[in-house]
């Protein structure tokens, strides 16, 4: 019989539990039920937030910059690099994470300091960068990022636009001339896992303005705001997939810095060493906080499941919260899914105790699919 050898590549329960910490607590309990048995864990993200963690677990150097928060603060934020690859995670300089409760800036917020942490990978000797793009505090439009660049976003007196969207309806010229010539030998993989367009109603403003605390006033404004900065950068851009991402950083990166869109969790695959980790594994341990109807457009466990079970390997789920019915699992080549709300239906004591209720999940499927 041949020896079990499980991969845990899971994401992070968000708000409760890292993707590491979710691989330590699904290792620790398999082995309370199998002792001795082997286990490989490489935490996973899909360019959203988590992303730097994940690159770090896979063996990348963390590095840490002073850039610009997206209210005009500096803070510290984080990239990983490996060689001449980094990892550059928006949502570290720009992300909502930045905030203090309830301080939603949606027409002013910055992406600029996105903009510096991809300066400081540049000046590190990155000549390949993944851009994990999600979890945005900003629906710019990328006009932040391209400016900390070099680009210049001149209103009709020749004075620069003010930072976040809003201000771009005064837009009048960009001179993208000044931006940083290392640009152009990188290449920049713009990595997230929505396929959005900048404007209209799919895009940044209408579909995700409001959990950065846009009113429905202000999304019209962004919209018409990141309409007319599109006309003047180049509007055929704005309707590639992609461009809608993290409030149109897509976009930016897309018409102006010569970035291609690749789905994240494919892109993190890759740079993470997932294929010669699968190679070795009888099964796979995947999950996140929430299994549920996004999980399946793009998330980490998708394609962590396509990857597995194009392998012809079975693949099991780990979450907090399951709203998946068993054929849309099975469709996406997960056998089976474990919940800790089965095991503890209380939210919010679910979410407290998420490592100890994981641990038992885990136990579950040891017995389930490992236990002789």
């Amino acid at each position: 019989m041949e020896t079990a050898r499980v991969l845990v590549a899971a994401d992070k329960f968000k708000g409760s539990l890292t993707a590491v910490q979710v691989a330590e607590r699904v290792t620790a309990g398999l082995r309370r039920v199998v002792p001795g048995l082997a286990v490989e864990t490489l935490p996973v993200a899909d360019g959203g937030d988590g992303t730097v963690a994940a690159a770090v677990a896979a063996g990348f150097e963390r590095r840490e910059a002073r850039v610009t928060g997206p209210l005009g603060d500096p803070v510290t934020a984080a990239y990983a690099l490996r060689g001449d690859t980094a990892v550059v995670e928006m949502a570290e300089a720009s992300g909502l994470q930045h905030l203090p409760d309830g301080a939603f800036a949606p027409l002013t917020a910055t992406t600029y300091g996105s903009g510096e942490l991809l300066k400081a990978a540049l000046e590190a000797g990155a000549t390949t960068i993944v851009f994990g793009v999600g979890g945005s505090a900003t629906t710019d439009g990328g006009a932040g990022m391209l400016a900390a660049l070099g680009a210049r976003f001149l209103d009709a007196d020749g004075k620069p636009v003010a930072p976040g969207g809003g201000p771009l309806a005064t837009l009048a010229e960009a001179d993208l001339s000044g931006l940083d010539p290392r640009l152009a030998d990188v290449d920049l993989v713009l990595a997230s896992d929505v396929d959005n367009p900048l404007t209209g109603p799919k895009g940044a403003p209408e579909v995700y303005g409001r959990q950065k605390g846009a009113s429905e006033e202000d999304i019209a404004v962004l919209d018409a705001a990141l309409t007319h900065y599109a006309s003047v950068l180049g509007p055929d851009t704005a309707a590639l997939p992609g461009a809608g991402a993290a409030g149109g950083i897509g976009y930016g990166a897309l018409v102006a810095l010569g970035a291609r869109f690749r789905p994240g969790i494919e892109v993190m695959l890759d740079v993470l060493g997932f294929a010669p980790a699968l190679a070795r594994a009888t099964l796979v341990i995947t999950g996140e906080g929430s299994l549920d109807e996004q999980t399946l457009h793009g998330k980490a466990p998708a394609g962590v499941a396509a990857a597995a079970r194009a392998a012809g390997i079975e693949v099991v789920a780990v979450c907090g919260r399951l709203a998946l019915p068993p054929e849309a699992l099975e469709k996406a080549g997960i056998r089976r899914a474990y919940a800790l709300a089965d095991l503890e239906p209380d939210p919010a004591v679910s979410m407290a105790q998420a490592g100890p209720l994981l641990e038992q999940a885990a136990e579950s499927i040891a017995r389930d699919f490992l236990a002789a």
